[in-house]
Parts: C-alpha cells; structure tokens; sequence
C-alpha cells in the first residue's frame, strides 16, 4: 500500500507529517528515534526513559501517531525505557501497511518490533485500536506481555455505528463541521483541549482511516489474559458500549482492574498517575520505587 493511499493528497500528508516532526522536536524529553525494520516496512519508534530501567511500549490509537502521548512520557519515562510506537498503516513515520485485522500479520510485525528492540517481555499501554492491538498481541503472545493497561479498547465490547452517522452529518460543514465531528466522535472540546482538538481537525480532514470494524475477541481468547490487566473506559464513548467492555473484562478476566469514568467519552485523557500506579504496583497492591 502505498502512502498516498492512507491520505487524501499528497499535500495532506505533508502537512500532517510536518506537524508531526515539529510535535518530535517539542517532545518533553530526550529521546531516540528509530527506525526499525520489519517484515511490514519500516516502523518508527520513539524511545526515552533510563536505559536499564524496565521496558514500556505504547500504542497509539487510529487517526493518531506517538505524539498522542507527549502528556504522559515526562511521568513515565521516570519510571520506564518507554517505546513509543507508530503503528504501522496510520498517520506517522511507519509504512502505510495494513495487513487484515485479526489475522496474525500484527503479531509477527510486533515481534520483529521487539526483537530488534532486545526485549523479550515489556509492559504495554494503548488506547482505542492500539488498545485493540495489545490485546491481539497479548492473546497470541502472553509470554511477552508483563502488564496490559488498555484505554477504551476495541475488540471487546459492542462497536457503535452511530458516530459514523454523526461524522458524516457534520462533514459538509468545514472546519467547523469537522470540529463539531470531532466533539461529538471523540468528546474533545476545542474550547477546553485546543490543541488536541486542532490536531485531531488536521487528521479529519487530510487521512483516511481503516473503514473495517475491529475483531471481536471471544472469550476464551480474552482468558489467556494471565498477566496484571488495566482497563480505563468511558461512559459516554460513542465508538465502543463501555459498559459491555467493563462486564466482558470482569467475567472473563476476573483479576483485571477496571474502571468506567461516567462522564468521560472516547478520548481519555489525564490518566498518568492511575496508569503509572498500576503499572509499577506489586502484585499485592503495593507501588515499586
């Protein structure tokens, strides 16, 4: 696939790309960039934190690349070697591939992402279709995954299609229609998060996101889900049934920690501190130095 196809123009991936490269520039802390080879082109990771300390790997979600986490790493590179990855087939600095979901294409792109990172186990956070693809990937490869902490991940509950509905009203509309699409999709409101919101307007109107619904997964493969689990959802997401993802994960993993935030809606944001908690708390409940 090639790049002009996961965009509108030609023109509209530049300008994504430039804003990208800038929002690297600014990044909170020094960090590394990389680009790893894989069997799916070349993927870009984005690498910070002290170098012996234990690994983190982050996945952003559709529509978005590693900059979606420049609010969290200044916290958690205290802690962690954070691997910020751009996942590939999305509007970053990986290959525009994208391989069928739900096959096992994704897993084995993972597993060259971590071999040639030396790492044979990490923790891993995402959000949305990175939550998505770190539970595809912990359910193939459980032996790789330390901890999960998953922000309203697909795959579990019921995927809506109302906010396709609600996109597709406000798209004749410009700017502000793709703003107002933005509210009423994610629950970003450029009167309160500007910046995300201005963000998120520029990737509604140059990229072209994955149209296919997201695997479901079944219950035995959420069992195989042995290692700490997190899951933080929002009550009012107009992409997935929170409430279904919330009693899928306590039934069929019962030693998860889940939590549902009433009033908040796709876009989850100001979960560094519950995330770090979970992340380097001993299994007792107690927090690692």
């Amino acid at each position: 696939m090639s790049s002009q196809t996961i965009y509108k123009t030609d023109t509209g991936r530049r300008e994504i790309l430039r804003r990208y490269e800038e929002a690297l520039a600014a990044w909170p802390v020094p960090a590394v960039h990389r680009h790893v080879p894989t069997r799916e082109g070349d993927t870009f990771v984005l690498t910070c934190g002290p170098e012996d300390a234990p690994p983190l790997l982050l996945f952003h979600g559709s529509g978005s690349n590693a900059a979606m986490w420049a609010a969290d790493v200044p916290v958690w590179a205290k802690h962690f070697r954070v691997h910020a990855v751009d996942l590939i087939g999305e509007p970053g600095l990986s290959a525009p591939s994208r391989p069928p979901l739900g096959s096992p294409a994704y897993a084995a792109w993972l597993d060259d992402v971590l071999d040639h990172l030396g790492l044979d186990r990490a923790a891993i956070a995402g959000a949305s279709l990175g939550g998505w693809l770190a539970l595809d990937y912990a359910t193939r490869r459980p032996e790789r995954v330390e901890r999960l902490a998953l922000l309203c991940p697909g795959g579990v509950g019921r995927q809506k299609v109302g906010f396709l509905v609600k996109a597709l009203f406000y798209q004749p509309f410009g700017q502000w229609g793709r703003r107002r699409s933005i509210k009423a999709v994610a629950g970003v409101d450029p009167r309160e998060s500007p910046e995300v919101a201005d963000y998120l307007t520029l990737m509604f109107t140059h990229f072209l996101p994955r149209r296919d619904r997201l695997p479901v997964f079944p219950d035995e493969a959420l069992h195989a889900l042995t290692m700490p689990v997190l899951v933080i959802v929002g009550g009012r997401d107009a992409m997935f049934d929170s409430r279904d993802t919330a009693r899928r994960i306590e039934r069929a993993v019962p030693h998860a920690t889940v939590t549902l935030l009433p009033e908040v809606a796709h876009s989850i944001l100001g979960q560094t501190e519950p995330v770090l908690d979970f992340l380097t708390s001993r299994p007792g409940g107690s927090r690692t130095a």
